[in-house]
Order: structure tokens, then sequence, then C-alpha cells
């Protein structure tokens, strides 16, 4: 197998030298050249081809947002993972990078105690989200010639693993969304499309951090005609409104009154994830019915797959991203090849797809989905 080919950017060499010795203990990975700043970084890139970059974001001479601009103005579409710092300043850069054409982020180290303890931290974090980037699989162990060959796994069908009958779109009372890797981008690019007046709130899990949450809620308020928040506390639901589950909490939708609350709730993770796509759909289905429109979008992982089960069980509807679109294809791919996605649409066409299914038996309702 050919090597992932990997240049990191950080103006620390401790911390360079740090990510190559980890790296190269992997079988399947070689940097191929370091950077202390941004403008070394773009002249040696040219030379050495990697497959993706390790960026760091606060560097001298040019930062990790100044390489950002000025590597997606030139056309690449070069993989990049930035390693971030987990603090609110940390946390609003990062989520900048990410909205500036970072494929995803891993955080580095804090309070762990030990140079052990932090750089297994950094290594479990590290290697898989490479490879899932690159739609790497971890490279197989050589069997000993006295270990018996394993049977193939058996993939079902979607019809042999229980698919559900597509009904015509019904009525609409809430939307939510599970997204992960490659979220901040889709969403920066789902939201300022939705029509101010959309007639249904909407609710969305991001996979981040608590800090990360809040800094995303930030910015897609800034850029989106619809009010969005992060749900710290307990919030009524009102057209027009994105709740946004704050990180490291579930959120839940309930009924108390004439009133429908989304709340944060610290149940135990679910797809080793809190906040969990998974959580927040079935707390939907128990609160609206059928009337709950899902939406898986990119991500790695299976979280949605189950949510989107009891959705469809109910008689409502999910959408999942396509293929093409996608930075991960691995959230959408499970719901769509458990034979529960009632549609697969684009991220440029999601948001007229929205809006269509929250016309349904509102003749009223009139938008106009931005471009």
């Amino acid at each position: 197998m050919t090597p992932v080919r990997v240049f990191i950017v950080d103006d620390t060499a401790v911390v360079r030298r740090l990510l190559t010795q980890i790296l190269e203990e992997e079988r399947d990975m070689l940097v191929v050249g370091t950077a202390a700043n941004g403008a070394e970084a773009m002249q040696r890139l040219p030379r050495v081809e990697p497959d993706i970059v390790i960026l760091d974001i606060e560097m001298p001479d040019m930062n990790g947002l100044e390489m950002l601009k000025v590597l997606r103005a030139s056309g690449s579409a070069l993989p990049v993972l930035v390693f971030s710092t987990v603090t609110e300043r940390g946390a609003m850069v990062t989520i900048d990078a990410l909205l500036l054409g970072a494929n995803d982020y891993v955080t580095k180290p804090s309070m762990l105690g030990s140079a052990a303890a932090a750089r297994e931290h950094i290594r479990q974090m590290l290697v898989p989200r490479l490879r899932q980037l690159l739609g790497r699989q971890p490279p197989v162990p050589t069997p000993s010639p006295s270990s018996a060959p394993s049977s193939a796994p058996v993939r079902l069908s979607p019809l042999l693993r229980g698919h559900l009958p597509d009904l015509p779109p019904g009525p609409v009372d809430v939307v939510v969304i599970g997204v992960s890797t490659g979220g901040p981008n889709a969403l920066s690019e789902l939201m300022p499309r939705l029509p101010a007046n959309l007639p249904v709130p909407l609710l969305v899990v991001q996979h981040m951090p608590a800090f990360f949450t809040r800094a995303l809620a930030l910015r897609l308020d800034a850029v989106s005609a619809l009010q969005v928040c992060e749900c710290t506390a307990p919030l009524r639901l009102e057209p027009g409104r994105v709740v946004l589950a704050t990180g490291g909490r579930h959120m839940v939708i309930e009924r108390e009154g004439d009133d429908v609350l989304a709340r944060p709730d610290d149940a135990p993770a679910e797809n080793f994830c809190r906040p969990a796509a998974d959580v927040l759909f079935r707390s939907a289905v128990e609160s609206y019915g059928a009337r709950v429109l899902g939406i898986v979008l990119t991500g790695m992982g299976q979280d949605g797959e189950a949510g989107s089960r009891a959705i469809r069980e109910r008689g409502g509807h999910v959408l999942v991203q396509d293929r093409a679109s996608c930075v991960v294809w691995g959230m959408p791919a499970a719901v769509e090849q458990a034979g529960l996605a009632s549609k697969v649409v684009p991220l440029a066409e999601m948001a007229a797809e929205i809006v269509a299914r929250v016309s349904v038996s509102r003749p009223w309702y009139e938008a106009v989905v931005n471009p």
C-alpha cells in the first residue's frame, strides 16, 4: 500500500518532531516535509506533493488562516487537518479555518498529566482522522501461518436489512440535522440558503466540544437569516430558530404544556458521541410523531442511523447528503445503506428540498431559497 504522504505546518519544533515520530510509527504514514509557518509551507508544498496537511493556526509571518486563504484561492483541494488548542480563542479560529476550507480538526492535548498520555491522545485522535479524510483503511496485520482464515463479512442488501417503503412527503413541523466531519462547511453553505420565514424550528447536532459549538453558533448566526443559538439551557422552539446542541451534552426535545422545548441532557454517550444525532432524532419522534424531517449530513461513523430508523418507522422522512458533496460519506452512507433514506440530495440542493417539504400542507407559505 502506498503510504499517506503528510506535511506538517507548526511553529513549534517540539510539536513537529512529536507528530513526525507518531506518524512514522504507522506502517501507512510518511511525513514528507515540515514548515514553521504558512509562507514556508506554500514554498515547499509543490516540491513534495503531500496527500494531506496538518496545520497549526497561531504562527508568525503567515498564520494558518492566511495560508488556507492562499491555498484555496489557488484552486487547491489539498485536504487540511487543523491541529488546534482547546481554548475559547482556539475554538473560534478553528471554526474560521473550517469555514475557509479546512476539512477537519484535532485538538491538542491539554491537562493529560504526562507526556505519554499526551502522545497517546494525539495518536488516537490524529491517525484515524487522516485515514478517514483520505478514504484509507488501517493496514491489515499479516496473519500467522497457524491462524485460521476468517470468513468475509456478509453485507445484506437494503431490502433484507429492513428497507421501509417511500411514502409521499407529509406535513413537517420540525427539522433535525445530524452532522460531523465537514459539518461546519456544510452548515455554512446550507444555513444562508434557508429563508428567514422558515415556518418550523430546526435543530442541529454537530459533533464538537463545547467551546467549538459556541463558536460555530456565533459564526452561523452571523451568516444566516435565521436565528442560530446554542442549547446551553432549555429553549422554546420557534419557527425560524436554529438550535445547536452544545458540545459534550446531548440535546432532547420535550413538550411542556403548550410549548415544545429543546434542552441539554447528560445521558451517556451513544456511538461514542455526546451530543449524538440518534438521541435528538428519537426525542423529536416522541414529541412530533410523523411530522419530523431528519437530515444526515457529512460525517464519519454511523450516528443518525438508529434515529433515522425511528423517524421512518413513525412515518417521517429522512434526507441524506450525497457522496460527491460529503467530506466523509460515513453517516449518510450508514442511513442510505440501511434503506432508511427517503432521498439522497446534493448539499447545494438541500435547502430547496427542505423548503419544499415544510411547504407541504402549508398553502399559505411562500419562500425563496437564497442562491
